[in-house]
């Protein structure tokens, strides 16, 4: 399958771009296997205590967030497009088998990029509907959230 070409437009989508020491694999992997999401997707010291992965166009990516204060955040969405190793596209707006949501917030985009040394180019993208949905997903913290869980992906997949 091949990737439909896509370019972030930035008065609407929030990107976080790094260049990582972790082989394409190992990446992929931690985002598409439920047993691996725990491990590094939300920033510490929140945690991860349920999630679920049906890894197929309009199967299910389901996770609860847990704050420190022990709240429970659930966050269901749906599959769109899954070119394994290169792209996952997912969004909130749509329940499993494209459902339309009652709220919806974003919708994401996961790049990979092999590079030479078994490194990887990391993109992932949070695409909102308009520019106040963006500046608040900013003023909430993407950069600095998303930017740990990736920092804990990496830590995590070295030791996969």
């Amino acid at each position: 399958m091949t990737a439909t070409p896509w370019t972030p437009d930035p008065k609407l989508d929030l990107v976080l771009e790094r260049e990582i020491d972790v082989p394409r694999e190992l990446v992929w992997a931690a985002w598409t296997q439920a047993e691996h999401i725990p491990h590094w997707f939300t920033p510490a010291p929140w945690t991860v205590s349920h999630c679920e992965i049906d890894l197929r166009p309009g199967g299910m990516f389901s996770t609860t967030m847990r704050s420190p204060e022990g709240q429970d955040y659930p966050n269901i969405g749906c599959y769109l497009e899954v070119v394994p190793c290169q792209r996952l596209v997912w969004t909130d707006a749509l329940l499993p088998g494209y459902r339309p949501a009652a709220e919806p917030f974003m919708s994401a985009m996961l790049l990979l990029d092999e590079l030479p040394g078994g490194r990887t180019r990391y993109r992932a993208v949070a695409i909102h509907r308009d520019e106040a949905g963006r500046q608040r997903h900013e003023e909430m913290g993407f950069h600095q959230g998303w930017g740990t869980a990736l920092d804990q992906l990496v830590a995590y997949a070295k030791r996969m």
